[in-house]
């Protein structure tokens, strides 16, 4: 199978808290980030719908990292992709 992804995926373990009215917090671990967005490890019925909008922060800095949007364009089994 040819992969046509523009950016690729990199392997990245890290806690990202994540926020929507649906849920109110979760913190989650990352699988991998691209360029274009991320992979959370997640349970998928317990999330938005696709295309729904989550704000994400990753956590764990010595500093306040930003808080972005971000759209849910993937499910999985074991988790969302955030783009």
């Amino acid at each position: 199978m040819e992969n046509n992804r523009e950016h690729p995926r990199h392997p990245l373990s890290v806690d990202v808290k994540i926020t929507h009215a649906d849920f109110g917090e979760k913190i989650v671990k990352t699988r991998n980030i691209s360029d274009s967005g991320l992979f959370i490890l997640v349970v998928p019925t317990a999330m938005p719908a696709l295309g729904e909008i989550v704000q994400g922060q990753v956590q764990g800095e010595h500093h306040d990292m930003p808080v972005v949007k971000m759209k849910i364009v993937r499910m999985e089994d074991d988790g969302l992709g955030l783009q």
